[in-house]
């Protein structure tokens, strides 16, 4: 742990991704009122319009990810010759990578709409919530059909897949679980009792 000030100590986490993350903790920290952001006492409500945001911006990343492997790999399939035509010839190559990107492609659409409420300071939780859900879900859907039709070159670090599919997979878990997103829009959306 390293001590940052009088009341706050920061513990680095690390981690099998290219992200730096830290464990914060607070005790007893005092901060002066001329620090004061916003209204007192709505603190949480600016903390999770903050996380809208994020949400937001997690679901561009992943986008931004996938469609970065739907081109690798689409370079690749269109490339690798084998039996004297391309494999991307093959449906079987070519549906999975074709699924990504329409996935891909409708993530896409949610991002946009929860940018748009955002910016127009309209409440957008569940758009942004539905967004990063669907954007994570699409870029580990294009990361999976990349690696899958490399083969093991997917494994190997000059290709850069290897890196990035580890990078992809954390959007499942982190900002905010899949499974915390279909609770909130089952609670929220749909009026189903509370499930933790």
């Amino acid at each position: 742990r390293e001590a940052i000030g009088n009341g706050l100590t920061v513990r680095p986490i690390l981690n099998m991704v290219n992200h730096e993350t830290n464990e914060l903790f607070f005790e007893n920290l005092e901060i002066p009122v001329e620090n004061l952001i916003g209204e007192e006492g709505k603190g949480f409500k600016y903390i999770l319009d903050g996380l809208n945001a994020e949400r937001t911006l997690i679901a561009a990343e992943c986008i931004g990810d996938g469609y970065w492997f739907i081109d690798k790999v689409t370079k690749y399939v269109n490339e690798r010759i084998v039996f004297g035509r391309p494999i991307g010839q093959n449906q079987g190559v070519q549906f999975p990578i074709a699924k990504a990107y329409v996935n891909l492609e409708a993530a896409n659409l949610m991002r946009y709409k929860a940018c748009e409420l955002f910016d127009a300071h309209l409440p957008c939780g569940t758009e942004a919530n539905m967004a990063k859900m669907l954007a994570a879900d699409a870029s580990w859907e294009a990361a999976n059909a990349c690696l899958q039709f490399h083969g093991g070159f997917g494994f190997a670090c000059e290709y850069d897949i290897e890196r990035k599919f580890r990078e992809t997979r954390l959007y499942q878990v982190a900002p905010i679980s899949t499974n915390l997103i279909l609770s909130y829009v089952a609670e929220h959306v749909l009026g189903m009792p509370r499930s933790f």
